[in-house]
């Protein structure tokens, strides 16, 4: 299929789940295979909220990354429907990656994972990555080895680190070698199948998370309710787009809390959200946030579904 491949050798294709419990730098290892952004990162748990694919394309392969919210043990119904999100997408993969960060001691949150995955392994091969290599010193990392692989029955075990680049290049041939031969399912050049409007909420939602207390992050939903292209192009010829967005809290207080004293804060998070979105669209965009109360809304059905979940 490619001309760049010996004779012989057979075009790889599939999916890819990474999977572990909140912060363990899934979303940054994702952006670091695909080599641009594609999801979100956060240093507050439970960033990721819904499946985000990144594609990897290569000579020989094209691995596509399914980053899946974390798994955890779930105190609310968002939390929960989090969780079957996960479960739904281990059914479809090719592989799984379980993500460990080598900065934490195994927990009782990675045996929980590992418990999930026993039965996935029988059919799937499940790949240990030892994420954020470059926070440990080598005595650390080769006990952290030695817990990580007593956790499970694991195809491989892979130290990374996304930051650095250490070993990003063996965990892709890693993956790779455990896909089956087949076509490329994404053209050249095409690094996710994330809508823009998901994307652009993403946006939002990572910038509206930076600096703040440890509440707020369960509590904060984003939607995209309008993007609109203006007759008249910007000032410097480029197209210009409306983008209208909801943010939803929980309670008065986390509202003060988006917004910031005299709406300091909120024009912080519009400035940091709209620099990513025009990278995005390549046009210049005018960015319309507004913050709403919607109250308990991780544990209200009618509310879930009305935000996506």
């Amino acid at each position: 299929m490619n001309e760049e491949n010996n004779p012989g050798d057979e075009f790889r294709s599939g999916f890819v789940c990474l999977v572990g419990r909140p912060n363990s730098g899934k979303s940054t290892l994702t952006n670091a295979l695909v080599g641009t952004k594609v999801a979100i990162t956060s240093s507050r748990p439970q960033t990721t909220r819904h499946v985000v694919r990144g594609v990897v394309h290569r000579p020989d392969a094209q691995l596509v990354l399914v980053d899946t919210p974390g798994l955890h043990r779930p105190r609310t119904l968002l939390g929960q429907r989090l969780n079957d999100v996960v479960a739904g997408t281990l059914s479809e993969v090719d592989a799984v990656g379980i993500c460990l960060p080598a900065d934490q001691k195994v927990g009782p949150g990675d045996r929980f994972i590992a418990e999930q995955l026993a039965g996935v392994a029988e059919h799937t091969p499940v790949v240990a990555v030892v994420t954020k290599a470059d926070l440990v010193g080598r005595p650390a990392m080769v006990e952290h080895l030695a817990a990580v692989d007593a956790l499970g029955p694991w195809a491989d075990v892979v130290p990374v680190s996304a930051v650095s680049g250490f070993q990003v290049d063996v965990l892709a041939d890693v993956l790779v070698g455990h896909l089956p031969p087949g076509p490329a399912f994404y053209p050249d050049g095409e690094l996710t199948d994330e809508p823009d409007q998901v994307m652009v909420a993403e946006f939002v939602r990572e910038a509206a998370l930076e600096g703040v207390r440890d509440e707020l992050p369960h509590s904060l939903a984003v939607v995209v309710e309008e993007m609109v292209e203006r007759d008249e192009p910007a000032a410097d010829g480029r197209p210009m787009v409306d983008v209208r967005v909801e943010m939803y809290v929980e309670r008065d207080s986390q509202k003060a809390i988006v917004i910031g004293r005299g709406g300091s804060r909120l024009r912080e998070v519009g400035t940091k959200a709209r620099t990513q979105i025009e990278a995005l669209l390549g046009t210049k965009v005018f960015l319309d946030l507004h913050v709403r109360v919607a109250k308990d809304w991780q544990r209200d059905p009618r509310q879930l579904g009305r935000l996506g979940f």
